[in-house]
């Protein structure tokens, strides 16, 4: 995999590069300070016209269609919602899907023929998504963006990386590329007297204490290791950072010039062998497949389990909620963190591989069939755009001043109401885009959340890129569902022990059979063609 890696290097190059003319794009863009001023073409009046003529604009309905990561959920009049409305001049419906199930809610859509206005686009390559947009189903959104202020300051890159065949049928959700790593409980390792892990065998050895340890020292067998969830995403609940530890390549790896599929590479095996591992030594939940990801956390604020691999910013996240239910018992120590993070192990040769976003998690999406003209679509580009003007993407993400949060030396302090933050706030701030870039008032710049964002920009020298990143296939837009499906759905098997190395290889062959091998004859077509 040695050429794997210096072709990494040069596609971690350029998502650098695109990260820099993004920032330079911001400081030419022109910023609208004012967060109560929609698109001034579409600007209500503040007062009755003067003239007769004169109409005041009716107010934007809008659908939206979200994931949601709780049980509950903000109400279409909850006050953040309302005053959402009343800032940008629309009248706003919320369609919340539970994260675990939104790719099927979102395909069962698509076939209704009944889509919302704005729709949150999980996978941009998804041959669902990519068929219905080469049919017309969705607005091509690129050439109007550079009539806004801030949607015009969109990374050229993270573009191209969330395109259809170079056609932008979306506004991306922009995210950190260094985003991934682990977080685990900090006081739990340091009750094991153990350090933080540099190899594979290291993070094994602190997943099998945290499970016989009794690392929450409550004199109780009922703690383990990992936590993972049924939701495969872009990332397999964990499984597609390990297996970059074991040296597989980022969805696509160049072996001697030809893309080869992660599943076909040895490293791979290894790496679901270790997974079988962990779940046969009961070091990760033994309901992994049916977990819901909207209770992720729970395990480790519940003192049940020590680790996740997801975002490292989930770290602080896990964090506040440990510190309130420990308020709760009056038993808070508030300048302690329970949590910490580390951006992976290290592999075989001694580098440590962590796994990239493309830059954006999924996009905001707006279908012809609910907006039928252009006129239309001019003012729903103005509302995302508003949406990331500096106060509301501050009020989408921590609510309302005074409410939700207060404001204390410029940062903001959260409310530890978690039941009224939940059924007000959270989940709003998946409308945002951040686009040119996250501009909200940040909670205050503890230890942890300045490790976090450290992180973050150290993971990006280490990142393996996918150089298949940009590529649409026509065999994976026809069969990819069902080639996903069989590739799932032999991992899960292989990890629980109901086939064993000679089921998932048959699994294997099922794949290439089943449209696998033409799939990997396209994207290699289309690699060479790219050089």
């Amino acid at each position: 995999m040695k050429g794997n890696r210096n072709r990494n290097k040069k596609w971690a190059s350029l998502l650098l590069v695109g990260t820099l003319a993004a920032s330079t794009l911001v400081g030419c863009a022109q910023q609208n300070n004012g967060t109560n001023n929609v698109t001034p073409s579409n600007a209500a009046p503040d007062s009755a016209p003067a003239n007769e003529g004169d109409k005041v604009e009716a107010a934007l309905p809008l659908n939206i269609m979200l994931p949601i990561f709780k049980t509950n959920y903000p109400k279409d009049d909850s006050p953040v919602a309302a005053e959402i409305e009343k800032r940008t001049n629309t009248d706003i419906h919320f369609e919340w899907v539970p994260n675990a199930s939104y790719v099927d809610k979102f395909n069962i859509t698509l076939a209704s023929g009944k889509l919302p206005t704005i729709m949150y686009v999980p996978d941009v390559k998804s041959p669902s998504f990519v068929n219905a947009a080469k049919s017309g189903a969705f607005w091509e959104l690129g050439p109007y963006l550079k009539d806004y202020p801030n949607l015009s300051g969109a990374n050229p890159v993270i573009l191209n990386n969330s395109s259809v065949e170079g056609k932008n049928y979306g506004i991306y959700r922009g995210r950190a590329l260094g985003r991934n790593g682990v977080y685990y409980r900090k006081d739990w390792l340091d009750n094991v007297g153990l350090q933080v892990p540099q190899t594979i065998d290291e993070f094994y050895n602190m997943l099998k204490a945290f499970k016989e340890q009794d690392p929450d020292q409550n004199g109780k067998d009922d703690t383990y290791g990992l936590v993972l969830v049924k939701w495969t995403g872009q990332w397999s609940s964990g499984f597609d950072n390990i297996k970059l530890w074991f040296g597989a390549p980022n969805k696509w790896g160049d072996v001697d010039g030809q893309l080869v599929p992660d599943h076909m590479t040895p490293e791979y095996l290894e790496a679901l062998k270790f997974m079988k591992k962990l779940y046969d030594e009961k070091l990760i939940n033994q309901d992994f497949a049916i977990m819901d990801s909207a209770k992720w956390t729970d395990p480790i604020v519940n003192n049940q389990a020590g680790v996740i691999i997801d975002v490292v910013d989930g770290a602080a996240r896990a964090d506040d909620k440990i510190h309130a239910a420990l308020a709760a018992e009056g038993k808070d120590q508030p300048d302690v963190h329970y949590m910490d993070v580390f951006g992976g192990v290290k592999s075989a040769d001694g580098e440590l591989h962590t796994l990239p976003t493309s830059g954006f998690a999924g996009m905001l999406a707006v279908p012809k069939s609910a907006v039928k003209t252009e006129e239309e679509l001019k003012r729903v580009l103005a509302f995302i755009d508003q949406l990331n003007e500096p106060e509301m993407q501050t009020m989408l993400g921590y609510g309302l001043e005074g409410k939700h949060h207060t404001i204390e030396e410029d940062s903001v302090v959260v409310s530890k109401d978690t039941v009224l933050m939940e059924s007000e706030v959270e989940g709003l701030n998946q409308m945002l885009t951040f686009i040119p870039e996250d501009r909200a008032k940040k909670v205050k710049q503890t230890p942890l959340r300045l490790k976090q964002t450290e992180l973050q920009k150290e993971n990006e020298q280490y990142i393996v890129a996918n150089p298949a990143e940009p590529f649409i296939s026509q065999v994976y837009t026809e069969k990819g569902a069902q080639l996903d499906n069989i590739l799932n759905d032999a991992r899960i098997k292989f990890i629980v022990g109901q086939i064993d190395e000679a089921g998932f290889q048959a699994a294997l062959e099922l794949w290439k059979n089943n449209g696998g091998d033409d799939l990997v004859k396209e994207m290699n077509e289309l690699y060479a063609a790219s050089k």
